[in-house]
């Protein structure tokens, strides 16, 4: 397999696993952990902005960049923090908690994962998409 294939099956694999945890959080009628799917959009986001604004690929940290790093981890806090206070405040169980945070493992993973394949900045790169 190649990096891009082994990628792309992460990535379907990771959606099959949030689809299924949607689904048990829906059939404990529970809707609230849905919100967490804010945070799986967003969180690549700060980086996709320095990426654009810091062309400094020589320099070995830009304050751009660290601004962007610094966003970026608040976003995953506050992802896995978002459903423990819903299941602190009896808003949702705690089952439909662990469910929640272990989805935001898998794909906050993933995401990790396809920056560290594809930011190198070489031919073999997001950005070609």
């Amino acid at each position: 397999f190649t990096a891009l294939q082994t990628t792309l099956g992460l990535t379907h694999s990771n959606e099959v696993l949030l689809v299924f945890v949607s689904i048990l959080n829906c059939i404990m009628q529970v809707y609230w952990p849905l919100f967490v799917l804010i945070f799986y959009i967003v969180c690549p986001i700060p980086h996709f902005i320095a990426k654009r604004i810091s062309d400094d690929t020589d320099a070995a940290s830009s304050a751009c960049r660290e601004l962007a790093y610094f966003f970026t981890t608040g976003i995953v806090v506050s992802a896995f923090g978002f459903p423990i206070i819903l299941a602190r405040v009896n808003v949702i169980m705690w089952g439909a908690c662990g469910l929640v945070l272990a989805g935001n493992a898998v794909i906050f993973l993933t995401i990790l994962g396809f920056f560290l394949v594809f930011g190198r900045g070489d031919d073999f790169s997001w950005e070609q998409w």
